[in-house]
């Protein structure tokens, strides 16, 4: 029996082409990225209904050799329309740069722009990310 340990499959990943960038948060259709660092998300469920709460699963990931943050806030607005949310979402660490956003609701159609506050060691940073919503 061969013990395969997380070094040996982070080299198979560098020698297919596959960099730490690209594989953290593999499997999540959305991103935003500022910099060294990126948020990749999906949102449950996958259509994000209007007038309704929903949630996001969200990684955060960092380039080699930088951290990953350590603070996360989610937030959106409507920037055509200046305002945001009515509600205020809360975002819980499930470890492993792994997070959970709850009590998001867009109460209209249009374009949507989330915006990810996180705090890096090198201080705070904001990412954002625009959707349509029909």
């Amino acid at each position: 029996m061969i013990a395969w340990s997380g070094g040996i499959w982070a080299g198979l990943a560098l020698l297919c082409g596959l960099g730490a960038a690209q594989a953290c948060g593999e499997g999540l259709p959305m991103r935003a990225t500022e910099g060294d660092h990126s948020v990749a998300f999906r949102s449950e469920p996958p259509r994000i209904p209007v007038g309704r709460h929903f949630k996001l699963e969200l990684q955060l990931c960092a380039a080699a050799g930088q951290a990953l943050p350590t603070a996360l806030r989610v937030d959106a607005d409507m920037p055509a329309h200046r305002h945001g949310m009515n509600y205020r979402s809360t975002a819980t660490a499930l470890g492993g740069g792994r997070w959970r956003a709850e009590g998001l609701l867009f109460h209209m159609p249009g374009s949507w722009r989330f915006i990810f506050d996180v705090q890096t060691a090198q201080g705070p940073l904001r990412l954002t990310h625009e959707i349509e919503l029909p």
